[in-house]
């Protein structure tokens, strides 16, 4: 399967990269027809903090104080933090940078000692791939329940352009993977057509069927 990898490089920045890979994959939530390999962006911390520089920009004039990391972002998060310090409205502020605890129930929860920087917060939603927006939507649930206000929703890719009248902005969209394409299951043209899926995907990467 990795013979097929496709190398994507940001059209802002080309030391920002991604890997493709076309096939028929299925995620918690839907199929895809490419997965997409961000590895190197969370785990490159050159590429993280150039990637972070680029989303910051996006919100020079956004007031943010917390950044809630999903899906492996943390490094991402940090650098993005420390680009928002560095210039616009959040130069000098103290920015905020966790991530939420999922419980038996897969529901995302905040310790007594983390919920400070929830409360009454200006947060931004840094998540690494978004097809369908159903973690932003549980991520907006956890936020309603902590009292913090989702003012900026991030991506490494995302396949929708806004969510709950928010925004989302990613270093790649769909128009930098030609041909991507994402279905419910129940009506995935692969399935119908009795193709075999590749793999099954989520944040950590891939396991082959």
């Amino acid at each position: 399967m990795e013979g097929r990898a496709i190398t994507i490089e940001s059209r802002k920045n080309r030391k920002i990269k991604i890997s493709i890979i076309p096939g028929h994959f299925a995620t918690n939530h839907s199929h895809i027809n490419y997965y997409i390999d961000m590895t190197k962006i969370k785990t490159s911390h050159k590429m993280a903090k150039d990637a972070a520089a680029q989303i910051a920009a996006t919100y020079s004039s956004t007031p943010i104080d917390t950044i809630i990391c999903m899906e492996g972002t943390e490094m991402l998060g940090a650098f993005l933090a420390e680009s928002l310090s560095s210039d616009g409205i959040n130069q000098g502020e103290d920015v905020s940078v966790i991530t939420p605890e999922l419980n038996s129930n897969n529901q995302m929860i905040f310790r007594d000692n983390i919920q400070k920087q929830i409360w009454g917060k200006r947060v931004l939603l840094l998540i690494s791939s978004v097809s369908t927006g159903k973690t932003i939507n549980r991520a907006i649930e956890c936020l309603n329940y902590y009292n913090g206000e989702l003012v900026a929703i991030s991506s490494i890719f995302s396949a929708i352009s806004e969510s709950n009248r928010i925004p989302v902005h990613s270093v790649f969209t769909p128009d930098d993977i030609n041909g991507y394409q994402t279905f419910v299951q129940h009506e995935c043209p692969m399935c119908q057509a009795g193709q075999k899926v590749d793999a099954i995907v989520n944040s950590f990467g891939y396991s082959k069927i």
